[in-house]
């Protein structure tokens, strides 16, 4: 079996912090988001090889990121785009890395920038035991959060329909960035794409695909966050931390009030301050101040302030 990852977005509402860095280095914890799902794919003895999918812009990071890794799975898939407007969308630049690495086996496909609580190698099981397309879903609670994405309609484990972003969501069950083909379905993507079907989200192509071809849901508990704004970031940094902090052993604290689900990076200067919920990037200073609900890059200097909600990007001087 092969995996791909997809790590093609440039994240832009996540600007500034990631204008310069793919979201999918973004930190949980000790590791960066892709690398929880790397650990994953690494240990499914199933999977021999895996291809991150990213673009012209990003695949010198990737290239350094995995070259500094302890993976040997995973290469680097490029598609020739730069900016957000280049994009071939996700089943069109999934269709063409199968096309360009010449994949002819069952594939799993997941996104880069999904924080899961199951563990992929169950998804990869119960893929097996039916051989046929399946994806993961996901009761997000809302109905207005169900309008962002694919909704499931279920017969047992079968998908019986299948909608992309609804007005009006009859449910709250939701399809993921977590998807297998067998390998004879592979065919099917250039036969939606030659029928000027959207190629954008892969919802678009499962909607296409169950009226044509057996569709199944690996339904789960517990958590799962699209990292793909500052707040669902923020909550998933909450989730992993679960109301601790992580401060590291080089920071330096003086009189400074460290709330819950903060993550402090090395050598990061924290004076007369308060924090909570936060992510303060390496080497930053803050001094005389509050933050909230914030993601503070890199190398950003902090005077006089209260903060909340904030995205201050990389080495940015900001005083009252």
């Amino acid at each position: 079996m092969k995996a791909v990852v997809l790590a093609g977005g440039y994240a832009t509402r996540m600007w500034p912090i990631t204008k310069h860095r793919p979201k999918m280095f973004l930190p949980i914890g000790d590791a960066t988001v892709i690398d929880r799902i790397f650990a994953e794919l690494e240990a499914d003895d199933r999977i021999d090889e895996v291809f991150v999918s990213t673009n012209e812009r990003f695949a010198d990071e990737f290239e350094a990121h995995l070259a500094d890794s302890k993976f040997e799975k995973p290469t680097l898939s490029v598609e020739e785009t730069r900016e957000e407007d280049d994009k071939f969308g996700v089943v069109g630049a999934l269709a063409q890395l199968i096309d360009r690495e010449n994949v002819d086996d069952d594939l799993l496909v997941v996104a880069g920038d999904n924080l899961l609580s199951f563990d992929l190698s169950e998804f990869v099981d119960d893929f097996f035991e039916r051989e046929a397309p399946t994806l993961a879903a996901y009761d997000v609670g809302s109905r207005e959060k169900a309008k962002s994405y694919g909704l499931v309609e279920l017969e047992g484990d079968r998908v019986v329909d299948f909608q992309e972003k609804p007005d009006d969501p009859k449910s709250t069950l939701v399809s993921i960035a977590c998807y297998a083909f067998p390998r004879d379905a592979l065919s099917l993507f250039d036969t939606y794409l030659e029928g000027d079907n959207n190629p954008d989200e892969p919802g678009w192509f499962v909607q296409w695909l169950q009226d044509r071809e057996p569709t199944y849901a690996y339904t789960f508990e517990g958590a799962w966050f699209d990292i793909g704004t500052p707040e669902s970031y923020l909550d998933a940094v909450a989730w992993h931390l679960d109301g601790e902090s992580l401060i590291a052993d080089s920071a330096t604290l003086e009189n400074a009030t460290i709330g819950e689900n903060v993550h402090v990076m090395d050598d990061v200067t924290l004076i007369d301050t308060e924090l909570d919920h936060a992510v303060v990037f390496p080497e930053a200073t803050i001094e005389n101040g509050g933050v909230r609900r914030s993601i503070i890059d890199e190398g950003t200097r902090l005077e006089d302030l209260d903060l909340a909600g904030a995205l201050i990007g990389a080495h940015t001087t900001i005083t009252r």
